[in-house]
C-alpha cells in the first residue's frame, strides 16, 4: 500500500487541507535517497514536512529498513506515530538529518517560517542536526522577505508591550497578536509565549536584532543558519 496514495489513510492523520501538494511530493521525493536504516530524522512542522514524512514511509516499507524521527510539533509527532513511526524527544540521541519548510525565502536564501507557531522547536531541531534541508517550491520564493507573510515572533506574556516598543524602534509597523482558531484569545506556544505576526515598513532586521529584545523568545526569522535547500 501507498501511504502518499491512501487518501482515508492521509485525511485521518493530517488536520488540513494540503496545498500545492504535487509540487510538494516532487520535492520530499529528492529527499528520499538521503534515508538510511536506524536514521534519527528530524521532521519540522506543516505540511510540506508531512507529505515529506509519508514519502520517507514510504521509501523505508519498499526497502524493508526503519527510521525514528523528533519532530517539531504535536501535529508532526502525531501523524508519525500513526503511520507507525516512533518517536523520540530532543536530546535523546543525536539527529542523522532534519528537514522542514519554509514561509517564505530570499535571494540570500535568508527564510521566514513560523505560520506554524513552532519556531523554537524549529530552531532546536536545526542546531542539533548534522545536516538540514529545507523544502521550497518555486511559489515561496520572494524578493524581499516580509513581501507576503508577516514575520512571526513569540514573545512571553508579560513582555509584550516592551517587545512590541522595541519592534517599533526597529521599523514594525503593525505586530498584532496571532488569534487561536479553536478558543478564544491568542494562540499560546507549547513554551507559554504568544505569537506576534510583525510587519516592517522596510528591510526586515536581522534575526539577531529582533531575538535581542527582552521577552522575545524566538522568531520565524531564519538568517544565519546553514542548510541545504530542495525546490521544484
Amino acid at each position: 500500500m501507498s501511504l502518499v496514495t491512501d487518501e482515508k489513510l492521509k485525511d485521518s492523520v493530517w488536520p488540513s487541507e494540503i496545498s500545492n501538494e504535487a509540487a510538494k511530493k516532487a520535492i520530499a521525493q529528492k529527499l528520499v535517497s538521503n534515508l538510511k536504516d536506524g536514521d534519527l530524522v528530524g521532521v519540522g512542522s506543516g505540511s510540506t514536512a508531512f507529505v515529506t514524512l509519508l514519502e520517507l514511509v514510504d521509501a523505508a516499507n519498499n526497502q524493508g529498513i526503519s527510521f525514528s524521527i523528533v519532530g517539531t510539533s504535536v501535529e508532526i509527532e502525531r501523524a508519525a506515530m500513526s503511520l507507525g513511526v516512533t518517536v523520540v524527544g530532543l536530546g535523546q540521541s543525536q539527529v542523522a538529518w532534519s528537514f522542514d519548510g519554509a514561509d517564505e525565502v530570499d535571494p540570500a536564501g535568508r527564510l521566514i517560517k513560523g505560520r506554524g507557531g513552532a519556531m523554537f522547536r524549529e530552531k532546536l531541531l536545526m542546531a542539533s542536526s548534522s545536516k538540514a534541508f529545507i523544502l521550497a517550491d518555486k511559489s515561496k520564493n520572494v524578493g524581499k522577505l516580509g513581501e507576503k507573510f508577516a514575520v512571526p515572533v513569540e514573545v512571553l506574556p508579560v513582555a509584550i508591550d516592551l517587545a512590541r516598543a522595541s519592534l517599533e524602534s526597529l521599523g514594525a509597523t503593525e505586530a498584532p497578536m496571532r488569534a487561536a482558531g479553536g478558543k478564544d484569545g491568542p494562540v499560546v506556544t507549547e513554551y507559554g509565549g504568544v505569537i506576534l505576526d510583525v510587519k516592517f515598513s522596510g528591510d526586515v532586521p536581522s534575526e539577531k536584532d529582533i531575538e535581542s529584545i527582552p521577552g522575545v523568545t524566538s522568531t520565524g526569522l531564519f538568517d544565519r543558519w546553514s542548510y541545504e535547500l530542495i525546490d521544484d
